[in-house]
């Protein structure tokens, strides 16, 4: 809405009508999705038949709580093990490739950065189904030639790894590359005449500069890894994750302990938004 106009009554009631309706909208299922984690009741929907912890605390045998599903924990370590390390690769291949296109020019640069935006676009399904195909030809030539086994060109924990970074650190070197934009560059210029090395430049003074927006890359990287489906649905191996295991669950019917796995994840979810809010504006 444009403050500068003069609005009318209508205008102003249709305008307010519509962030309510798409606020509702937004959050209405999150909401709906909570309360009925703690629903007394054997399906994961409604009515409402009273509050209980069952899902979150019983033991069983009738009831078993997120806490005592040992199905469900496996994935969730599984997802927050592979998240760790896609973010941590990202956020080290994005924060040098955003050093690298942020230099004067140098050959093929603009080719490098259209093809690092290419896993943006592309589907996840499409993406998911190439990779397990390029690993899968690699590693059948390599055991034809060479007679190696090598385990993670297979469905497996690492290709999994491999699959998510792909794309997520181009998202990575986005954000790092939008703050190191706003870099002054005689600030470099001046510490280098000061007798500093360029190792010490970029670790004193370049790096404390991109802090914010390194972990904020790291956090939205780990988010975009725990949650994601369509390309970890075909590099999976024995070791499924989260969204995966609910998917399955959800399939073949379960239990409200799905409500309770998701309202830890939007608290979870929270939180970590919430810190990653509270560095910026320290930061800044």
């Amino acid at each position: 809405m444009i403050r500068s106009l003069n609005n009318g009554k209508g205008y102003l009631w249709s305008f307010h009508t519509f962030v309510i309706l798409y606020l509702v909208f937004l959050f209405a299922p999150l909401v709906v999705t909570c309360v009925l984690a703690f629903n007394d009741s054997n399906f994961p929907s409604l009515p409402w038949y009273g509050f209980s912890l069952d899902w979150f605390l019983s033991p069983g045998p009738e009831r078993i709580g997120v806490f005592h599903d040992s199905q469900n924990l496996r994935a969730m370590v599984t997802s927050v093990q592979t998240a760790f390390w896609v973010s941590v690769f990202s956020v080290l291949v994005g924060t040098c490739a955003s050093f690298l296109f942020e230099q004067e020019e140098f050959p093929f640069k603009s080719l490098l950065y259209m093809l690092m935006l290419v896993p943006l676009v592309i589907p996840g399904v499409i993406l998911g189904i190439s990779q397990l195909l390029a690993a899968n030809t690699m590693g059948f030539a390599l055991e034809d030639m060479f007679g190696w086994d090598v385990g993670w060109l297979r469905p497996s924990f690492w290709l999994v790894v491999l699959g998510q970074f792909s794309f997520i650190t181009t998202f990575v070197t986005l954000v790092v590359s939008a703050r190191l934009r706003k870099f002054d560059r005689t600030l470099e210029e001046a510490a280098l005449n000061l007798g500093a090395n360029r190792f010490e430049v970029i670790r004193y003074i370049t790096l404390p500069f991109l802090r914010s927006a390194i972990i904020g890359a790291g956090a939205v990287a780990f988010l975009m890894s725990f949650e994601n489906f369509n390309t970890t649905l075909f590099l999976v191996g024995s070791q499924p994750t989260l969204p995966i295991n609910l998917y399955l669950q959800v399939r073949d019917g379960s239990t409200p302990v799905i409500n309770a796995i998701s309202f830890l994840l939007i608290v979870g979810t929270s939180v970590l938004v919430l810190f990653n809010l509270y560095v910026s504006r320290k930061a800044e």
